[in-house]
């Protein structure tokens, strides 16, 4: 330890000799007392933040040590070169005491300020890696600048930018956020999102929750959208382009659809037909699930070629579908992903079932009500269809991806939707309509803004019905064979 010395000033020099003294004493006085034990402070002595908040499926995901509460975006899009560029505010408290914390992020960064302070930053493809220590439970703002060509970035295998000459859409899972602000990029970090997006004044922009605001300067527009309630990463989006927008209220709750003026004038029409259904289909799901969770609702139909639909927090997002039972179909999945998924999100990625399982049931539970194929025939008809020796049953749905090698392409697998579904309309049969049906309501109602787990399911199932049901769980989600034909697997 260095122990600091007192200078004295030449005025204190020619004080008399016991003045100096008694100054002396209540300097080392002084020296002591700072010399003593106190709260712990971060420092070089401190780790680092890690640089994964912990999920073995992608261990750079998310970071150690922080707890993201707000992301402030202000995003620049150009649609000629295709370049982004900005800057994001974070607000954000230290869960432990760090000398540096990471943020996910792709586009290069150019300047990192923490508190308003210049701060050094060590960026690795993925990892931004900001050289500040924090003291546990401190609170700071970091703002973050950046710019860069979103499509020629890929992490964990996928290049998510999805953009043409006159549309983009910053919509995908597991993983979006890297490629347009930087994040806490997991589903156990919940943060409130403000969005501000500068496009050419002719192109419009939509985004989560509700617009606030909307400011022409020189040729330039910045649209700026605001959430009600916090959100992971990957459910924050932005579409910029041109659209014709719908509008309204459905039992005092707000509603915006919208849909890509890039596709054939018939199509447009049949798009909104669809768009239109949602506030009626979520009042459906409503009466089955409980209150929904959120302020406001919508979805929007791109023409871009994305081949898939994104449950993105109050506004999906969708490919051009028709307007038919499956697209209908389709808008029920996104809608009840509202619940499972985005109010509930999932622990680890290794519990996906329980977001898209949940989405499925709900396709076919949508279709019995509605004069079209019960859930039990879909249950009993699928596996009936499928031999024991089909690669469908050769996985563990509770785990879709053991040796943790290319794992986005094993967790959206098919098999993770159709055996997810089909295992909650077994347990369905297990349990009765009143205990399934109250399971539905408590584990929207009892998890909303958290996450869980399928241990969390199968203990509340349980809790409800008074059932052991240790079995049906094993048949189900942990064993990559096909489960028995009996009743106790809800088949018999």
């Amino acid at each position: 330890m260095v122990v600091a010395r007192a200078r004295l000033s030449p005025v204190t020099r020619r004080l008399p000799a016991v003045p100096v003294l008694a100054l002396a004493l209540v300097t080392l006085l002084s020296v002591l007392v700072a010399s003593a034990p106190g709260p712990a402070s971060a420092g070089p002595g401190d780790p680092p933040g890690a640089p994964g908040i912990g999920d073995p499926y992608f261990p750079l995901d998310g970071n150690g040590g922080i707890d993201v509460l707000s992301y402030d975006i202000h995003d620049r899009y150009t649609f000629g070169e295709r370049r982004l560029s900005g800057w994001t505010a974070l607000r954000l408290t230290a869960t432990a005491s760090v000398s540096s914390f990471d943020l996910d992020l792709l586009l290069p960064a150019s300047r990192v300020e923490v508190d308003g302070r210049r701060t050094r930053f060590d960026q690795d493809h993925h990892e931004l890696t900001i050289a500040a220590p924090l003291d546990l439970g401190q609170t700071v703002r970091v703002v973050v600048r950046y710019s860069g060509l979103p499509d020629v970035y890929s992490y964990a295998g996928e290049s998510n930018w999805l953009a043409g000459r006159h549309e983009v859409v910053a919509m995908n899972q597991p993983h979006m956020a890297p490629w347009w602000f930087p994040s806490n990029d997991h589903p156990q970090d919940r943060a409130r999102v403000r969005m501000s997006i500068t496009v050419p004044k002719g192109k419009q922009v939509i985004g989560n929750g509700r617009q606030v605001g909307r400011t022409v300067r020189r040729g330039l527009a910045t649209t700026t959208w605001q959430a009600a309630e916090p959100m992971v990463p990957y459910l924050a989006f932005f579409a910029a382009g041109s659209y014709e927008i719908a509008r309204g209220r459905d039992d005092g709750r707000p509603w915006l659809v919208a849909v890509s003026k890039s596709l054939p004038t018939a199509s447009q029409s049949e798009a909104m037909r669809l768009m239109r259904k949602t506030p009626q289909l979520l009042r459906w799901l409503e009466s089955v699930i409980g209150d929904y969770p959120f302020a406001e609702t919508g979805g929007l139909t791109t023409d871009l070629p994305v081949g898939f639909a994104l449950e993105n927090q109050t506004r999906p997002t969708y490919p051009f579908m028709g307007n038919g039972p499956g697209a209908v179909s389709t808008v029920v999945h996104e809608l009840a992903h509202q619940w499972y998924g985005d109010s509930v999100s999932v622990e680890q990625w290794k519990d996906i079932w329980l977001n898209e399982g949940f989405a499925t049931f709900f396709e076919h539970y949508f279709s019995e009500t509605h004069g079209g194929q019960t859930a039990q025939h879909w249950l009993r008809s699928t596996y009936d269809g499928i031999g024991s020796d089909d690669g469908f049953w050769h996985h563990e749905v509770a785990d879709p991806c053991p040796d943790h090698v290319d794992c986005v392409s094993s967790i959206f697998d098919g098999f993770v939707y159709q055996r997810g579904g089909l295992t909650l309309q077994a347990l369905r049969n297990v349990i009765g309509d009143d205990d399934f049906f109250t399971l539905l309501q408590r584990w929207a109602a009892d998890r909303e803004g958290t996450t869980g787990n399928t241990d969390q399911l199968q203990a509340l199932a349980e809790e409800i019905s008074g059932q052991d049901l240790d079995g049906f769980f094993d048949a189900w989600l942990h064993s990559p064979t096909k489960p028995a034909d009996t009743v106790a697997n809800g088949l018999g």
